[in-house]
């Protein structure tokens, strides 16, 4: 019992350090941008670092430990994300991570603006600003993917990125494209009872997206097909189970 409290206690410290480094960026990017000290690259790399933390806060395993004294990695696939959270806590649980993770995503594009808004002379919209919105909010959807699949306070390890890359594609796309995405993930779920073969087909598509969207940027669209990969990636295992035709189906245990 003291083992289990005690790493409970580490978690939560864990998660609210990662917070509290992210605070502290953001107050050294205005306290700089008061100043009048940060130059675009330095925007750039600061807005990618900070969401990448945002990302990297693991609320699965917060909320699992904090709140219902267990830890989500020891239970189902032992994934810390939305579909694991309703197997293991039910769907309070499952909300509370899908909303925490999706808030991240759509406020790592919230730090993009804010960054554009205070350091980019045009704020990034001006054909002479030195670096672009679409850039920074590219980076920000980056950042966080690989913040939340890579977590620094998980060994590295984490979730696959699906409630966080949908906060994304609110900030990145605009609502009529994630709305999409969206539909598409939906299509495909109620098609085949497979939430993985939604999620990936709705990363597949997210390049596609991109480039009708950023059309004439390369950046931007490489990014974007960057943070759609990492989600790919991080599906591995249930890419290899639908081909093998055990991956688990809505309603049904396996295929």
């Amino acid at each position: 019992m003291a083992d289990g409290s005690s790493s409970r206690s580490c978690t939560v410290l864990r998660g609210w350090r990662a917070a509290g480094v992210l605070c502290l960026w953001a107050c050294a990017i205005f306290g700089f941008a008061i100043a009048g000290s940060v130059n675009s690259t330095f925007a750039a790399a600061a807005v990618f670092l900070a969401s990448a933390l945002l990302g990297s806060i693991p609320w699965g395993v917060i909320i699992s430990k904090v709140f219902f004294h267990t830890d989500i990695r020891e239970h189902g696939s032992g994934n810390i994300g939305t579909t694991n959270a309703l197997r293991t806590m039910g769907k309070a649980g499952g909300a509370a991570v899908f909303l925490l993770d999706f808030g991240k995503g759509l406020a790592s594009g919230g730090l993009a603006l804010a960054a554009c808004w205070l350091l980019v002379p045009g704020g990034g919209l001006s054909s002479q600003s030195p670096v672009s919105y679409d850039l920074m909010v590219t980076l920000a959807f980056l950042g966080c993917i690989w913040g939340h699949v890579f977590s620094p306070w998980l060994g590295f390890k984490g979730g696959k990125g699906i409630a966080v890359a949908v906060g994304c594609l609110f900030a990145t796309f605009g609502w009529i494209g994630a709305l999409l995405e969206l539909a598409l993930f939906a299509i495909v779920v109620a098609a085949t009872r497979r939430v993985s073969a939604g999620s990936l087909a709705a990363a597949l598509a997210c390049p596609f997206f991109a480039l009708a969207l950023f059309w004439g940027e390369a950046a931007p669209i490489a990014l974007c097909t960057l943070a759609a990969f990492t989600v790919i990636w991080a599906h591995r295992g249930n890419i290899a189970r639908l081909r093998a035709g055990t991956e688990s189906r809505i309603g049904g245990r396996k295929a």
